[in-house]
């Protein structure tokens, strides 16, 4: 079965950096577009970022010159590097992706932004 499995979220100041990865398994990775989404607490979840099968990326305007995703077929894995980071960045982070007719997430990822 699909799995997908956020790591890197910490507590971290303004201004600083985290990269956030999602591993895949149970799937062939290389063929689908990945997605990142954000949910912070009493608001919905918003997407984030997203890169093809090919690599061509989109962003959310609230994180664009910001963020960065990625990802290495190779290791069936996702990346969205955060730069610059700021207290409404605070969310938990999901990775997810269509894939066999249905919709796959993560468990989610906690980021804190605060001094």
């Amino acid at each position: 079965q699909v799995q997908l499995v956020e790591r890197g979220g910490d507590s971290v100041q303004p201004g600083g950096s985290l990269r956030l990865a999602c591993a895949a398994t149970g799937m062939n990775f290389k063929i689908y577009t990945m997605h990142w989404y954000r949910q912070a607490p009493g608001k919905a979840r918003e997407w984030v970022a997203s890169i093809t099968a090919q690599g061509s990326a989109t962003y959310v305007d609230a994180v664009s010159g910001r963020f960065t995703i990625s990802r290495n077929n190779a290791r069936s894995t996702m990346y969205l590097q955060m730069n610059s980071l700021k207290p409404e960045d605070t969310a938990r982070y999901y990775c997810h992706t269509q894939a066999y007719s249905r919709d796959f997430w993560g468990r989610g990822t906690q980021v804190t932004v605060s001094s």
